[in-house]
C-alpha cells in the first residue's frame, strides 16, 4: 500500500534532508512536489489544499527555520500532519457494553463485508479472547449466507442460520436473541450490499438498525476506489451514524487515497485495514505508523505485535536450544523460517514495514513467489540432504532442480542463502543479536540473490 505515494516523498525528503537551511524557494519547490504526490495517490483536492497549508504555516514558522537541521524538522512537520489527515491515534471497537455488543457491517456490494465480519470475527476470539456469533442479513444473495457460514467454521465463530424468506430485522433479532441465551461476548451482523446506493438498500439497512441499536456501526469500503470510497462513506454517514470505517483490498492499494481521505472527509475514524484475503488478515489502523510507512520509515511495531501473535514460539525456542547446543541450523529448520514468513504476510507484509526498504530498487525486492520456489526445491531433496547439506554436491543439484522445475543456479543460490543463514544463527546463538544486525548489512536482496529476509 501507498508504494506509488512512498516513492514520491521518499525523494522529496532525501532532498529535503539534505539542506543545511531552507528557504522560501525550497519549501514552495517540496511542498509542490508533496501536493503532487498526494493528488498522483488520488486523495481528494480539498484535503489536498488543507494539508499543505497547514504544512506550510508550520514549515514557516520558528519550530523549523530555527532548528538545527530545518531538512529533518519540516520532515517530522509533514509527518504530523499525515497523522492529523489521518486521524490522532487507534480507534479500536467499543466493546464496553453489555453482552452482547452488537456490530452492524454496512456497504456496497463487492467491498468485502462478509469476508471482513469473519476476519473482525477471528481478530475478537484470537485477540481479545471474547465469543463471537455471525449472522448474514442478506436475503437476496444465498451464497452470501452459505459462505458467512463456511467462513464462521473456520475462525471459531458461531454462525445463526438464516433464509432468503425471512425478513433481515427478525433475523437479527433473533441472533441477538440466541447470543443472550448463549451468553456471547458479540453479534457481528452482515448486512446486504448493491452494486450501487439506492433508497431500498438505505431503509432496509436503517431498519435493521434502528432495531437492534448497534453500538459499532462500520462501513465496509474498497480502498482501490480512492477518494470515491470518502464521498460514499459520507452518504452512508448521512443515513446510518457510522462508528467507523474498514478500508478493504489495502494490499493491491499502491496509491492509498482512500486512507488519506475518509477521516478528512467524513470525520469518521478507520478501525481497520484488510490487507490480504485470508481470514487473519486484518490490522488495526494506527494512523502514526501508516504515516511512518508513507515516509518510508517503516512501521517496526505492528511488525513486532505481527510476530508475537503468529511466530510460532515453541518452533523459535526448540531451534534456539537447537543451535546453542551445537546442532547446525538444516534445511528443514530453513523451511520452518519460510513458513514462518509466509504466516506474517510474507515478504511483501514484511518488507512494507522495514525501514528504509522502500528505497530499494524495485527490482531488488523478492516476492513470495519466491519463497514458493525455494520451499520447493527443499521439498526436492532427500531427508539426508536436508539435514546435511553440505553433501549436496553437482550431480546432486541438478537432480534437485529437475525435481523442482527451476534450474541448478536457483539451487545454488539456495544453500548459499542456507549458509549466510547459518552464520547468523549462530550469532544469535551466542547472545549477538548486535554481531547479527551487523552481519546483515550489505545483504539485502539484490535482484532477488541476496539474504532472504
Amino acid at each position: 500500500m501507498f508504494d506509488n505515494l512512498t516513492d514520491r516523498l521518499s525523494r522529496t525528503i532525501r532532498n529535503l534532508r539534505g539542506q543545511g537551511r531552507l528557504s522560501e524557494d525550497n519549501i514552495k519547490d517540496a511542498l509542490r512536489d508533496v501536493r503532487m504526490a498526494l493528488l498522483e495517490a488520488d486523495v481528494a483536492l480539498p484535503v489536498v489544499k488543507e494539508f499543505i497549508d497547514r504544512v506550510r504555516e508550520r514549515a514557516s514558522g520558528q519550530e523549523v527555520l530555527k532548528s538545527l537541521s530545518p531538512g529533518q524538522m519540516l520532515v517530522k512537520v509533514v509527518n504530523q500532519e499525515l497523522v492529523h489527515m489521518m486521524g490522532e491515534a487507534n480507534d479500536g471497537l467499543n466493546l464496553n457494553v453489555r453482552p452482547p455488543a452488537l456490530i452492524l457491517m454496512a456497504g456496497l456490494q463487492g467491498s468485502g463485508k462478509t469476508t471482513s465480519t469473519a476476519k473482525l470475527a477471528r481478530m475478537l476470539i484470537e485477540r481479545e479472547k471474547k465469543s463471537v456469533l455471525v449472522v448474514s442479513c442478506d436475503i437476496y444473495r444465498p451464497a452470501a449466507i452459505e459462505q458467512l457460514q463456511t467462513l464462521a467454521g473456520e475462525v471459531g465463530a458461531v454462525f445463526f442460520p438464516s433464509a432468503t424468506d425471512q425478513d433481515p430485522v427478525r433475523i437479527a433479532e433473533n441472533a441477538i436473541s440466541h447470543a443472550r441465551k448463549q451468553h456471547l461476548d458479540v453479534v457481528i451482523i452482515d448486512t446486504a450490499g448493491r452494486l450501487h446506493i439506492d433508497n431500498d438498500m438505505m431503509d432496509e439497512i436503517r431498519r435493521v438498525h434502528d432495531a437492534v441499536q448497534p453500538v459499532e456501526t462500520l462501513f465496509v469500503v474498497d480502498s482501490m476506489t480512492g477518494q470515491d470510497a470518502a464521498k460514499t462513506a459520507r452518504t452512508f454517514d448521512e443515513v446510518l451514524p457510522l462508528t467507523g470505517v474498514i478500508l478493504t483490498k489495502a494490499d493491491g492499494d499502491a496509491r492509498g487515497g482512500a486512507a488519506l481521505s475518509i477521516r478528512a472527509i467524513t470525520g469518521k475514524p478507520i478501525k481497520f485495514l484488510g490487507v490480504g484475503e485470508k481470514t487473519a488478515a486484518l490490522e488495526a489502523f494506527h494512523p502514526e505508523r501508516i504515516a511512518s510507512r508513507i515516509l518510508g520509515m517503516g512501521d517496526i511495531l505492528s511488525l513486532v505485535e505481527e510476530a508475537e501473535q503468529k511466530v510460532d514460539k515453541e518452533q523459535v525456542e526448540k531451534l534456539a536450544k537447537k543451535i546453542s547446543g551445537g546442532k547446525g541450523f538444516d534445511m528443514n529448520d530453513f523451511r520452518d523460517q519460510l513458513d514462518q514468513m509466509l504466516s506474517m504476510g510474507g515478504l511483501a507484509g514484511l518488507m512494507d514495514k522495514m525501514p528504509g526498504m522502500g528505497q530499494l530498487p524495485k527490482n531488488a525486492m523478492l516476492d513470495d513467489s519466491q519463497v514458493h520456489r525455494m520451499k520447493a526445491i527443499i521439498n526436492s531433496m532427500t531427508p539426508q540432504e536436508r539435514k546435511f547439506p553440505a553433501v549436496i554436491k553437482g550431480s546432486r543439484r541438478r537432480r534437485i532442480a529437475a525435481g523442482s522445475g527451476t534450474q541448478v543456479q536457483d539451487v545454488n543460490r539456495l544453500l548459499k542463502q542456507h549458509l549466510q543463514m547459518q552464520k547468523m544463527m549462530k550469532k544469535v546463538s551466542k547472545g549477538g543479536m548486535g554481531k547479527m544486525l551487523r552481519g546483515m548489512k550489505g545483504k539485502l536482496p539484490q535482484n532477488g540473490q541476496g539474504f532472504p529476509f
